[in-house]
């Protein structure tokens, strides 16, 4: 897994950025320096998620909304302009759909509709009004999920709206050679979305996102080819390569 090196000082958008693994990753890319544009629907987490980051030393947009809706993405494509353009989109924000995970045949019609819309469909419109402001070389990290390429009962919409999502990242890196398009799994995590999955059990032998991070912070700041990768797949070569 060889790369070239990126400079880690630019613009990076994440969504879904007040928790889980979105939050991480912003008090990962700040501590390295990156300016952030962060937007999640609950405007007092990420209020919180702002002032933890204000001594950083770091350019902060915090611009809450739901990337679903079209005046939000205008919102965030402003606030791009603003900061002169962008080198990372993250597209964090997810809906687990229906809990507790119904089976297919049961599944509400709404539920499906919705989350279809917030994991698949919103990410491509948002890069679409991010599309003038998209530096050459600019980084699409994409989070996806192992339920997209394996089959568990309930997760059946869940799992056709990061297939999908897949399968437009992998066209867009086609259509965008320019462009830097990855769909990244970072494994089981202890967050809120994974423990709403299974109400009532115990899920503290999930690692918590910090571990898929460094993997994450890989993409996001070499020059590794598009493509899908895993964070156990990243973390096992980067281990590799420090052994040699």
């Amino acid at each position: 897994m060889s790369e070239a090196t990126k400079s880690p000082a630019g613009v990076a958008l994440i969504t879904g950025a007040s928790r889980g693994l979105g939050r991480v990753l912003a008090h990962a890319l700040a501590q390295d320096g990156w300016d952030l544009i962060l937007t999640a629907r609950d405007e007092n987490a990420l209020g919180t998620v702002t002032q933890e980051l204000a001594g950083a030393g770091v350019r902060i947009a915090a611009v809450a909304g739901n990337i679903t809706r079209a005046s939000h993405r205008e919102e965030v494509a402003e606030a791009a302009r603003q900061f002169g353009g962008l080198d990372v989109v993250i597209n964090n924000a997810g809906t687990l759909g229906a809990t507790p995970l119904p089976a297919l045949l049961d599944y509400p019609a709404a539920a499906f509709e919705e989350t279809l819309m917030v994991n698949t469909i919103a990410p491509l419109l948002l890069l679409q009004v991010l599309r003038p402001h998209l530096h050459p070389d600019a980084r699409i990290l994409n989070i996806t999920s192992d339920a997209a390429i394996e089959s568990y009962s309930g997760w059946g919409i869940y799992a056709a709206s990061k297939a999908a999502l897949e399968a437009w990242s992998a066209v867009l890196a086609v259509e965008e050679p320019d462009l830097r398009v990855y769909w990244a799994d970072p494994g089981d995590m202890r967050t809120a979305m994974h423990q709403a999955a299974f109400p009532g059990e115990d899920i503290s032998d999930r690692p918590l996102p910090e571990e898929s991070v460094p993997s994450l912070l890989r993409l996001i700041n070499g020059g590794l080819p598009s493509g899908r990768y895993t964070a156990r797949t990243i973390a096992m070569a980067t281990e590799a390569e420090a052994a040699q």
